[in-house]
Formats: C-alpha cells, structure tokens, sequence
C-alpha cells in the first residue's frame, strides 16, 4: 500500500534553487520608511543567485540601503502548489565583470522602461515548501 502523500512538505536547498530556476516572476521584499514594500519582478537564477534588473527608484534604493532583503516565488497548478523564500543580501553590480556576466542571463524587462541596474540577490537563507492541495481533514466537534 502507498504512503499517503502528506498535504505539505520541506523542499531541499536544490529543489528550490530548481523551482526558482523554473519561473520568471518573484517578489522582491525590502523596506523604505521605515515600512515593507513588495516589488513584482522579472528574474533569473544566475550561479545559486538571484539577478534581477530595475529602474531607478524606490526599489533600487531601498534594496541597497537595507542590504538584508526578502525575496520569494511561487508556483501551482491544479493539483499542487509551492513557496521558496530567499533571504539575503542585495547588491548593485558595477564593474566590468559583473556586468557582462549578469548580460549573459539574458534577463530583457518585461516593461519598455529603461532598467539600467543590475541586483544581485546573494543567499543568506533558502526555504521552500510543497504543497498539495485537497480538501481539509473533517473536524471534530467537542459535545457541549
């Protein structure tokens, strides 16, 4: 008899550098003003990194700023679903090398805006988790 497939489980560090290399969009997680502010954005993983480009602003801005940065995706279907959180520290790349090894990800805005700026995303932490969707276990009810 099959092991019933339990409704959530851990990913491993390469499962979600997998998945993550299998999507496009994300959300970038920093904080300006003192608040969070969430950014959808285009990426790739580009050497167990996250690369993504940008425009100057507010995104820009508080990434570098704030260093330390949250950055998640997720993906489903109909029968499955999953979550990969990043946390890490993000970085303007600037010098020759960085930026000729960020243009060959290949990473084109998906907007026709000028996104000059390079970030590189560099792991602190990687989570993820899986999950299948179903219906919720019946629940008891304690007699009154």
């Amino acid at each position: 008899m099959s092991q019933p497939t339990q409704p959530i489980s851990i990913l491993s560090e390469t499962e979600c550098w997998n998945l993550l290399g299998s999507v496009a969009l994300g959300r970038l997680v920093t904080v300006a003003d003192g608040q969070p502010e969430i950014f959808p954005v285009n990426f790739v993983v580009q050497r167990r990194t996250v690369l993504l480009r940008t425009a100057e602003g507010t995104k820009l801005v508080s990434a570098i700023i704030n260093k330390n940065v949250l950055f998640e995706a997720d993906d489903h279907n109909v029968a499955e679903g999953w979550s990969v959180i990043l946390r890490g520290t993000a970085q303007t790349l600037r010098t020759d090398e960085e930026l000729d090894e960020a243009d060959r990800a290949q990473l084109i805005p998906w907007t026709a805006t000028s996104k000059q700026h390079y970030v590189r995303i560099r792991p602190l932490g990687l989570t993820g988790r899986r999950f299948v969707f179903g219906s919720a276990p019946d629940r008891e009810f304690a007699a009154p």
